[in-house]
């Protein structure tokens, strides 16, 4: 993956290729798009952004509005203004935002892990798993993932993902802008064509996707078994061969 110097995104693959724009989740950076951007790029165009509050962007304050923009801005910088636009858990919101006010932008939309609404019962859980994050010392939530992802995926794949740092202090921030949102009403707007992906075992956004996606148009929705949370990094291969197949069905 390489990073093109002073700008807030990383960029693989052959210039005129069809674009890809991975928006990672909370507390990661671009790196965790790792395993879809080494794969993906000999043939296609693969941007990578970081969000507000982490990687290259850790000390800008994370808003929808500013994490919106900041995608538009790598559109704008690397593509020819229309892209397939994939988003995991924070990402996905992200996503999922962009997608719903600037429709014409987005040829395609992926969003993993993110199919719960943050309303209601939910919009607690979000803003209790912030105040979690944002109470616990950096260092400390630094220190258990890093060594989970390397009993989980190995030291290469590890620190590939973990490349730009880990954010808990910027997640916490991210989540709890969040809690309150109404993103279904931003699938809606955008009408068009969707991939949802979700692990067997991530059953908060499993379970909660029938509901979210009701009366969605345009979606095709896919469960990958035996992955979480971070489904691609579980089962990185399944992962991207559900955005290569759903790419494939789009119009140029």
């Amino acid at each position: 993956m390489t990073v093109e110097p002073g700008t807030h995104w990383s960029v693989s693959g052959p210039e005129g290729a069809p674009a890809i724009v991975f928006v990672h989740g909370a507390m990661m950076g671009r790196s965790v798009w790792w395993p879809q951007v080494t794969a993906l790029a000999d043939r296609y165009r693969c941007i990578a952004v970081d969000q507000p509050g982490h990687g290259s962007r850790r000390d800008q304050t994370f808003s929808l509005d500013v994490a919106v923009g900041n995608v538009l801005e790598a559109i704008e910088h690397e593509t020819n203004g229309r892209v397939i636009l994939v988003g995991l858990s924070l990402g996905g919101y992200t996503a999922m935002t962009v997608a719903g006010r600037h429709p014409e932008k987005v040829r395609g939309l992926v969003i993993a892990g993110s199919t719960r609404e943050p309303e209601g019962f939910s919009r607690l859980a979000f803003a209790l798993y912030a105040y979690g994050l944002r109470l616990a010392p950096e260092p400390a939530v630094r220190a258990v993932a890093l060594a989970w992802f390397r009993r989980r995926y190995g030291p290469v794949v590890a620190a590939a993902i973990t490349a730009g740092g880990h954010f808990a202090k910027g997640g916490s921030a991210a989540v709890k802008r969040l809690a309150g949102g109404r993103f279904r009403d931003k699938l809606l707007a955008y009408g068009g064509p969707i991939l949802v992906i979700n692990g067997s075992m991530d059953l908060v956004f499993r379970i909660g996707a029938g509901r979210f996606l009701s009366g969605v148009p345009g979606v095709t929705n896919r469960m990958i078994p035996r992955a979480g949370h971070l489904s691609n990094v579980d089962r990185p291969e399944a992962f991207t061969a559900l955005i290569e197949e759903f790419a494939e069905t789009l119009p140029t």
